[in-house]
């Protein structure tokens, strides 16, 4: 429960705003930082300037999803003014005090270290992931729609990799239509490709099978769409990249080649906020 609770909120996008929603029904305090821009009609919600926080008094701290930069800046899409976190902040908080963020940046693994305070990486969890998949696979076949002079329904489209994103992926595009390739590495993950009734690829092989692909989707965040690759892939290949940065693909090279690749960061917040705001709030909640 947090009834008692004093949460801060530092910063964010459009997810933030669905969070505080459900928060303030339930929480005692919320302290918003880097939301001047936005009106918000609830008595326990307090707006700040960072300058102005008691973090002593701070239970619970959510930043914004991608995390804290290396100069300690945090994003805020609703306020022009700078948010800059310090370790003294973090080190003035309860002891108790957990931080979650939608992943670890080295800022926030160094502020672990040396506070000891408790950071939890929302998108480490698989539940968070999974249901994030799904507005990340719909934001990729919108891209898909919109970027190409064809119908995705019957194309060739190639998913690379089959965790949690490259699943639901491939499960949409096939049921568009597409003629859906999984490149994989596992005998597992081949059989259970082979069960959805999709086609398998090994990696290896991965270079003989793109000549007939359209679109070429990675989710891999290695370095896997190399020069080689984009070498076999013909003239009119398109490419959406949905790895974390800096991405899996050889955006330089592909550019050189004449190739269209997007690198598609941030489809939750971007085609579906209010439902990525929801699962957000839900596991702060929990």
């Amino acid at each position: 429960m947090i009834d008692n609770s004093t949460i801060l909120i530092i910063g964010g996008d459009q997810r933030q705003l669905q969070v505080i929603d459900k928060l303030a029904k339930t929480a005692g305090k919320i302290i918003l930082i880097g939301f001047d821009q936005i009106q918000l009609e609830y008595a326990n919600v307090l707006k700040q300037r960072i300058s102005e926080v008691d973090f002593s008094s701070v239970d619970r701290i959510l930043l914004p999803i991608p995390g804290i930069a290396t100069d300690g800046k945090a994003e805020s899409k609703f306020s022009s003014e700078e948010i800059i976190l310090t370790e003294t902040m973090f080190r003035q908080t309860k002891e108790d005090c957990k931080i979650y963020s939608g992943i670890i940046t080295p800022f926030l693994e160094y502020i672990k270290k040396t506070t000891g305070r408790s950071i939890i990486p929302i998108f480490s969890r698989d539940d968070v992931a999974i249901l994030n998949s799904i507005p990340t696979a719909e934001g990729t076949l919108k891209i898909a729609i919109e970027e190409t002079d064809y119908t995705i329904h019957g194309a060739n489209v190639v998913v690379l990799g089959f965790g949690r994103v490259g699943m639901t992926v491939a499960r949409l595009f096939a049921a568009v239509g597409a003629i859906v390739s999984v490149a994989v590495r596992e005998t597992a993950d081949k059989a259970r490709v082979q069960e959805m009734g999709l086609k398998p690829i090994l990696f290896n092989t991965l270079s003989e099978e793109i000549a007939t692909q359209n679109i070429c989707i990675n989710t891999v965040p290695f370095h896997v769409v190399t020069k080689e690759l984009i070498d076999a892939m013909p003239a009119q290949a398109f490419i959406i990249d949905l790895a974390s940065k800096p991405g899996g693909t050889d955006f330089a090279y592909a550019e050189e080649k004449g190739i269209k690749a997007i690198h598609a960061l941030g489809l939750p917040a971007k085609v579906a906020p209010t439902t990525a705001g929801e699962i957000i709030a839900d596991i702060v909640l929990e």
